[in-house]
């Protein structure tokens, strides 16, 4: 079917089911969705990229200055999404473009290609993740939790009673997720109040990384016209748990469609012998590929200044993190950065939170992941222990390494590597360290009232 018949048919069928407007949606550096609302009647010309955006001049993606030309945004017709709570809307995943070719400083445009060096090497990466998120009501002190009534003990976590007080937005999203036909087979109350997690079935990267873009914009949607607010901050209070994304990967065979990290289809292999672990030699090598690039991928997992409040072992609750903070692994150790969970053929990289862009964080990883299997690097013992009471090793012994501390830190480290510009481009490299900085910059040299208030007498 030629890209002609393809828009008709879309255009018929949109049109059956009541759609009025569309968006073909990009997103900039952050991962923030970006957009102009056209009219179906002009859905043609949308699919022909008649939607130009100056991305420099809004966007921090490159092509500074009024003299640049502008990018198309070219929709992805196989992505449209109609939003169940308002099917007079359509949203479709878009790619930018510039001078008629593919933009390299696009997110999505990037991590297509590092879906095509696996496919090159007859593989597919498959994503699962597991995003967490606050949901505040308005109040005249500010914001509170969701849910009006307090919880007893040290965590909310699972609680059966504060899940059901968020049933008003929890059952409309899960609604809204089943005419989407994401697999949603769970959500609940997580550790914080007025947090939740929602999850459904892992897919191919690019379709995961499209969902997950537009499943923001519905929460926040969702929340709003329950007169919430909806927030995928990493860590809004310094005594509360942070909003991971944990990012749950695996390797697919294209011609057998076997899973290469399943060792119910692939042995045990020598790697995983020496280390006494029942898993496949790619994957522990995939595992060593995201070690050895631990501390850029981190730049774009956490890629904000409050990402790093989060990366603890413990805040002023006790022992309730259960965020990484060592670039480790083990075998189900939900204290290390990756880990082999029991329950699924997949390798977990519990460092991403809420605030990344999944096309980003997605292609790194996979570029990552598959130079440790070119490599074939040996990731190393396992560590399964508690980890929040790692004190380093005995004298003599190489101390462990702790993921970075700051965002300065991850992205110093994403400038600084030859391998990240090589997967990237130098000049994506470029562009993200230069938005990056200017976070840091503004954030860290900011001087807060309670600053002054715990410093300005006694110093």
């Amino acid at each position: 079917m030629n890209n002609h018949q393809l828009v008709t048919e879309l255009y018929e069928r949109l049109s059956r089911e009541g759609v009025e407007y569309c968006f073909a949606s990009y997103v900039d550096v952050h991962g923030v969705a970006k957009a102009k609302c056209v009219p179906l009647s002009r859905l043609s010309h949308m699919a022909h990229g008649s939607e130009l955006f100056t991305v420099g001049a809004m966007d921090g993606l490159g092509l500074v200055g009024p003299h640049k030309d502008e990018c198309a945004a070219i929709p992805d017709l196989s992505t449209a999404i109609i939003f169940p709570w308002d099917k007079r809307y359509c949203w479709f995943a878009s790619d930018l473009h510039y001078h008629g070719e593919p933009y390299k400083n696009c997110s999505r445009v990037i991590l297509k290609q590092a879906l095509a060096r696996a496919a090159a090497k007859k593989l597919t990466f498959n994503l699962g993740v597991e995003p967490e998120f606050y949901v505040f009501r308005r109040t005249e002190k500010g914001y509170a939790p969701f849910q009006t009534e307090p919880f007893k003990g040290i965590t909310p976590a699972y609680d059966l009673f504060q899940t059901s007080l968020a049933k008003p937005f929890l059952e409309r999203l899960a609604s809204c997720m089943d005419k989407l036909g994401w697999g949603l087979y769970s959500f609940d109350n997580e550790g914080g109040h007025g947090q939740f997690e929602i999850d459904f079935d892992y897919a191919e990267a690019l379709k995961t990384a499209d969902r997950l873009t537009f499943f923001r914009f519905m929460v926040k949607n969702i929340a709003h016209e329950l007169g919430a607010v909806a927030s995928f901050m990493p860590k809004p209070y310094s005594n509360d748990f942070r909003s991971g994304a944990h990012h749950n990967m695996s390797l697919t065979n294209t011609e057998t469609q076997k899973n290469l990290f399943d060792i119910g289809s692939f042995p045990i292999g020598e790697t995983a012998r020496r280390h006494g672990l029942e898993a496949t030699d790619a994957a522990l090598h995939f595992i060593g590929g995201l070690l050895d690039h631990a501390e850029a991928l981190c730049a774009v997992t956490c890629p904000t200044y409050n990402s790093y409040k989060g990366l603890l072992a413990q805040g002023d609750m006790p022992d309730t993190s259960w965020a990484p903070v060592l670039q480790a692994y083990g075998r189900n150790n939900r204290s290390a950065m990756l880990r082999l969970p029991m329950n699924r053929p997949c390798i977990e990289n519990r460092t991403p939170d809420m605030s990344a862009n999944f096309y980003l964080s997605a292609a790194l990883s996979l570029h990552a992941g598959l130079d440790g299997l070119e490599r074939q690097l040996d990731p190393g013992e396992p560590l399964n222990e508690n980890l929040y009471l790692d004190t380093g090793l005995p004298p003599g012994k190489p101390r462990r390494r702790r993921l970075p501390r700051t965002l300065l830190q991850a992205t110093d480290a994403l400038d600084a590597s030859s391998f990240a510009r090589r997967m990237l481009g130098d000049e994506f490299v470029d562009i993200f360290v230069a938005q990056k900085m200017k976070e840091w910059d503004a954030d860290f040299y900011a001087v807060t009232s309670d600053e002054r208030d715990q410093h300005l007498v006694f110093v």
